[in-house]
């Protein structure tokens, strides 16, 4: 797979990009992320990338032609993705990560200030995701989370891959709750059936506490 990141914070990636998982599996060849500064995309001197609203208002708007040069610089085939970060897209989903991990090419577009001139949503977007319902100052930090939802995804970057079955999320369920040794910490005990080798009641077991879990912190995952 391919990403590639259009934002005017470049220096903001570094950090996410070179640690944990999503560096092991840029360093397995299993996914290649770019980062594209919008800037150097700008026709002027001033590297202008926003501009004031036509019919008024507060804010700043991003101008359309660095948008274009970028993803047009940046996409190579008809297979290539395009997704606007911003707070109007669809809600951010393991179902949504489970579909972006299946493309080639991703072109992430962190959007910024008031947003993005519409006409770039209009030619440009096939998507457009938020990561909640909240704003945050602009698309980088809910570009870097969906890098790490989607990249995790990819066949042979986790070391165990059975263990995306049994995620939170999957089949509408929060996870099980889990534990490791010691056995008895300070008088709080692991419960028995965890001890007990059985493997098929084990299963049952964190089947009715993962069941248990949604209907107390997440019922309308069961609806």
């Amino acid at each position: 797979m391919k990403i590639d990141i259009i934002t005017i914070f470049p220096k903001m990636f570094g950090p996410i990009l070179n640690e944990s998982m999503v560096k092991r599996a840029q360093a397995k060849g299993k996914v290649k992320i770019s980062i594209c500064d919008l800037r150097d995309h700008t026709l002027d001197k001033h590297r202008k990338v926003d501009d004031r609203p036509f019919g008024g208002g507060s804010g700043m708007v991003m101008t359309p032609e660095p948008i274009f040069n970028a993803v047009k610089a940046l996409k190579k085939t008809t297979r290539s993705h395009v997704v606007l970060l911003c707070p109007q897209g669809k809600k951010f989903t393991q179902d949504t990560a489970k579909k972006l991990a299946k493309k080639k090419h991703l072109i992430l577009i962190c959007g910024h200030y008031e947003g993005v001139d519409e006409r770039v949503r209009q030619e440009l977007v096939d998507e457009e995701i938020s990561i909640g319902d909240y704003v945050l100052t602009g698309g980088e930090l809910p570009a870097m989370v969906l890098v790490d939802a989607v990249v995790r995804l990819i066949p042979g970057v986790l070391g165990d891959k059975n263990s995306l079955n049994f995620e939170s999320f999957e089949g509408n369920l929060l996870e099980y709750p889990h534990y490791t040794r010691p056995a008895n910490f300070k008088g709080l005990c692991v419960p028995s059936i965890l001890l007990s080798g059985d493997h098929k009641n084990i299963e049952i077991w964190r089947k009715k506490e993962a069941i248990n879990r949604t209907k107390q912190r997440r019922p309308d995952l069961l609806k």
